[in-house]
């Protein structure tokens, strides 16, 4: 054994003696005395990124491992004036039928030496009772999944904390944002079920205070009636289950029949759509009715729904989010970005999707079967 070991292992014995009967914890200038290194060293080693020597690092731990050393994240925040955290604000929506976002984007994070906090909001509207509640964890920047109005922004740059929008776009204002083209999706689907020969249209649209929901809905509306179909039945939902079966209760009972294709705001509504359809009214899926959804969330590639769907590049938002925020942390005034990424479109079982040529429009088929839901 190495008499620099011996040395280390030996101071460290006798200041563990001399911390236990002060009856306080180990500081970095404890590590740094064994190690026999400057305390400005110490807090080099456990700093993501800075320049070290490989000698005086592994010093550094022996004597932090024999010390059972833990860095005080609040006591290096007030040398650094950061804390190291960041705030993640999402409605309950995502946080449901979004597991891999919150994974992404806490790994993305992690991996830039950050911590995440978690506000969840029952509904977007709520986002100011979040936001009193994040101003007080003083972190250095938020990532919002959810609507921000201008007086909100506002706020930020008064505050000046950092701010990117995930899945959120304010067309009107400079702000950071990352998102899926919403819009654009709600127009692929349309455009690739009409051009399968769909005609009378459905759309199961999600909450009316999400943003998100709103972009995909415009998308579809707007796409049908540039092919100049006849205008969608469009009922609201609450981006549960629950909501596809009552969604597609109401749209027959306003068409008098069944549609051609029923786009639904998320895969959740829309595996409600399709049991309802299949089960309770007996409706060849997709052979007398196509249904799409959106986000391509784990369930709805079960082999028993092999949904139609899109799925958003979910591990490139979050890599581009936490890039951007880490980038405004570093350097606060800088301009503003937009990356907005496509969907991709998932062929799934649950909608025709073989062009039919310039097939006439079929008329709603008339059900006479009960349409109940308990």
């Amino acid at each position: 054994m190495s008499k620099s070991k011996l040395t280390v292992e030996h101071c460290a014995t006798e200041m563990k003696a001399v911390i236990a009967s002060e009856n306080r914890r180990v500081t970095s200038y404890d590590v740094a005395l064994v190690a026999g290194v400057s305390q400005s060293a110490v807090s080099r080693c456990f700093k993501p990124g800075a320049s070290v020597s490989k000698t005086t690092y592994a010093r550094v731990m022996q004597a932090a491992t024999l010390l059972d050393y833990i860095p005080n994240a609040a006591a290096r925040s007030l040398i650094t004036r950061r804390s190291n955290m960041v705030a993640l604000i999402i409605t309950n929506q995502d946080y449901l039928y979004y597991p891999e976002m919150l994974a992404e984007l806490s790994q993305q994070m992690t991996a830039r030496g950050k911590r995440v906090l978690l506000f969840t909001l029952a509904r977007e509207a709520d986002v100011d009772s979040a936001l009193a509640d994040v101003w007080q964890y003083q972190v250095d920047g938020v990532i919002a999944a959810a609507r921000l109005s201008p007086e909100h922004i506002a706020e930020f740059d008064r505050r000046r904390v950092p701010l990117v929008l995930f899945n959120r776009i304010l067309r009107d204002h400079a702000v950071n944002t990352v998102s899926c083209d919403h819009l654009d999706a709600g127009r692929m689907l349309a455009s690739r079920l009409a051009a399968a020969g769909h005609r009378q249209f459905g759309i199961i649209g999600g909450n009316m205070d999400s943003s998100v929901a709103s972009e995909r809905r415009r998308g579809a509306c707007e796409r049908i009636a540039e092919l100049g179909l006849p205008a969608p039945i469009v009922v609201p939902g609450q981006y549960d289950y629950r909501s596809g079966a009552l969604g597609l209760k109401a749209i027959i009972a306003q068409l008098g029949g069944v549609p051609d294709a029923i786009i639904c705001g998320s895969d959740v509504m829309a595996i409600g759509c399709l049991d309802y359809a299949r089960h309770e009214l007996g409706i060849d899926v997709p052979g007398q009715l196509s249904v799409a959804g959106f986000d391509a969330v784990e369930p709805s590639n079960w082999i028993s729904y092999n949904l139609t769907t899109l799925r958003q590049p979910m591990p490139k938002m979050a890599a581009a989010a936490a890039d951007l925020l880490c980038a405004r942390i570093a350097q606060h005034d800088t301009e503003t970005e937009r990356r907005v990424f496509s969907a991709q479109f998932i062929e799934g079982a649950t909608a025709r999707l073989t062009p039919v040529g310039a097939s006439p429009a079929r008329p709603a088929t008339d059900l006479s079967l009960p349409v109940a839901i308990m």
